[in-house]
């Protein structure tokens, strides 16, 4: 019997249609191209990381000064009206709530950072975050 070694994944959050919120998944295929042993998978809504073992994001995050790891505790939620309002945070914490989040990693990226500083600090932090 082979045992497969499953390759990290790293889910880069993002809407393409709101500029301040876009850059993880601008940045989709750069990372790719740096990483190529770190499946990139670009994710627009909290369901895309449902049933995961271990769960790694990139995600841009207000109120940071530079790219970093961010603790889910760090993380504001959004007030909710309805549940057309959850967001990725407060998936996270219902997940962890539940006991059903094993491992999580997110690297957050100011919302006013560009490509090329990006993904200058995101080739430092993800061998970093990701291999710890």
């Amino acid at each position: 019997m082979i045992n497969a070694v499953m390759r990290k994944r790293i889910f880069c959050f993002g809407n393409p249609l709101v500029k301040r919120d876009s850059l993880p998944i601008l940045l989709l295929p750069e990372l790719k191209k740096e990483f190529p042993n770190i499946e990139f998978i670009g994710a627009e809504n909290p369901e895309d990381i449902e049933g995961e073992p271990e769960i790694n994001i990139i995600d841009t995050v207000e109120g940071i000064k530079e790219a970093r790891e961010v603790e889910l505790e760090e993380v504001k939620m959004h007030k909710c009206c309805s549940l057309h309002d959850f967001d990725l945070a407060m998936s996270l914490k219902l997940l962890k709530k539940m006991g059903k989040l094993k491992a999580l990693k997110i690297i957050g990226i100011p919302m006013s950072y560009s490509k090329k500083q990006a993904i200058k600090e995101l080739k430092i932090l993800i061998p970093a975050v990701i291999s710890s």
